[in-house]
């Protein structure tokens, strides 16, 4: 382990200095706003999937794809309107933890471009944030797949 570095008397005084002017940050309510945030967009989401599921005739499981479609959706457009902006602010990681958080990301880099024209502004920088998400997520699901066919392939 390296060993720390002596402060001369200048710099510990700074540093005490600098210790009484940094604001404290409210760490236990921002994880308490995050988790009730997260958890009410969550919240929100369950219920689109009963709705789907009782008014739409899907089963639990085709009930997710609907589900995440109007979740991404209902981001984009409280994104577009500027509410999904002050409902960050305000819950911090609870609002972009969920799938909603993507919606966020990628409206939010297509709005910011706009003035660049359609297709080098939104379409050339509307997945700037969030492309990487897509990419990983495709080729996860692709190793999965894989690893799953060779498993059908050698047990079966």
């Amino acid at each position: 382990m390296p060993k720390k570095k002596e402060l001369n008397p200048q710099q510990q005084k700074y540093q005490q200095l600098q210790k009484n002017y940094e604001t404290k940050r409210p760490v236990l309510a921002n994880c308490i706003k995050a988790f009730f945030v997260g958890g009410l967009i969550c919240l929100v989401g369950q219920a689109l999937t009963y709705f789907y599921i009782y008014f739409f005739n899907f089963t639990e499981q085709t009930a997710g794809n609907p589900t995440v479609s109007t979740m991404i959706f209902i981001a984009m457009l409280l994104t577009g309107f500027g509410i999904y902006d002050r409902l960050g602010q305000f819950a911090g990681a609870g609002s972009a933890i969920p799938v909603t958080g993507f919606g966020n990301a990628v409206i939010s880099a297509a709005i910011e471009h706009r003035t660049e024209g359609l297709v080098l502004g939104v379409g050339g920088n509307m997945f700037k944030l969030a492309g990487s998400v897509i990419v990983f997520g495709v080729f996860s699901a692709f190793i999965v797949a894989l690893i799953k066919t060779l498993i059908m392939k050698i047990g079966g």
